[in-house]
């Protein structure tokens, strides 16, 4: 009996957990999935079983089409941007500058600390195309007057630089950590041998923080494809639907067209594929990656 009791202790202290995950995470994704195959907005206000209808609607609707490219074009130019930026920085951040090496850490990391509306309305300021001051400095350079949140060919640039701008120290943080896991002997033993910056970049850190990479790649694709409060605040998903993307596109479908079930479509929709895509990545990527020293 007091066995018994032993092994039911861990899942007693569970509980609070699971039923938060349960009524916050399980049942939502489980609802959507059943209220996907309804037909109920604003001028049906009972649900009428509609079947696999707007699933149809949803993959012959070109405007689904342009959201859905707008994402993957936003999540494979942000990402990358990102990481890089985040990497190199905590390369440099991880040398010996003094008392100035901390000065340089919060500066870089202070972005992520500023709100996610904040900063989009930071940039509103920034690009606008009368007194902001990215147009005032590119002037310099010679750079002709650019409309950036209202040129359909800039928009979404624009939105992806505010993106790296906010989000880079952040994973910039996570590979500090993972750099403080490398022994220094192996980088002077590097300098023994006579290797450079970027030969020691290659053959020492990059092999050497990809657990650390991993995590970051897997974070910064949840993040990346549940952007929202940058377009909503810079954009509105305009012009066109130019800087629409999935997670706006349920905010319009649920909360301005008020067509529930479209909307939980688009969800499940879009936790499919969020999904697909990290088991892919971990298949391909943890293949690679040795978790050892």
């Amino acid at each position: 009996m007091r066995r018994n009791l032993r092994a039911l202790t861990p899942y007693v202290y569970l509980v609070p957990s699971l039923v938060l995950l349960g009524a916050f995470t399980y049942y939502p994704i489980l609802r959507s999935l059943y209220v996907s195959f309804f037909d109920w907005n604003l001028f049906s206000p009972r649900p009428v079983y509609a079947g696999l209808a707007n699933y149809r609607y949803l993959l012959q609707d070109p405007t689904f089409h342009l959201v859905l490219r707008n994402t993957l074009v936003y999540v494979a130019v942000t990402i990358p941007v990102t990481m890089a930026l985040a990497l190199i920085t905590a390369v440099l951040l991880n040398e010996r500058l003094g008392w100035l090496r901390d000065v340089y850490r919060v500066a870089a990391f202070y972005p992520t600390m500023v709100p996610m509306a904040a900063a989009g309305m930071l940039w509103v300021l920034l690009l606008n195309p009368s007194i902001g001051l990215v147009n005032h400095y590119l002037g310099y350079l010679g750079v002709r007057r650019i409309d950036w949140l209202y040129d359909m060919n800039w928009a979404l640039p624009a939105i992806m630089l505010a993106s790296v701008w906010k989000n880079y120290g952040y994973f910039m943080l996570i590979y500090l950590a993972g750099l403080q896991n490398i022994p220094s002997s192996l980088y002077e033993a590097a300098d023994i041998e006579g290797a450079g910056f970027w030969h020691k970049l290659r053959y020492v850190t990059l092999p050497l923080v990809a657990p650390t990479t991993v995590f970051v790649f897997v974070v910064a694709i949840i993040s990346s494809f549940q952007v929202f409060d940058l377009v909503y605040v810079m954009t509105q998903g305009g012009p066109g639907d130019r800087t629409n993307v999935l997670v706006y596109f349920i905010y319009q479908y649920a909360f301005r067209f008020g067509d529930w079930g479209m909307a939980s479509a688009l969800t499940v929709l879009f936790v499919a594929g969020l999904l697909v895509v990290i088991l892919l990545v971990m298949r391909m990527v943890e293949r690679r990656v040795h978790y050892e020293v």
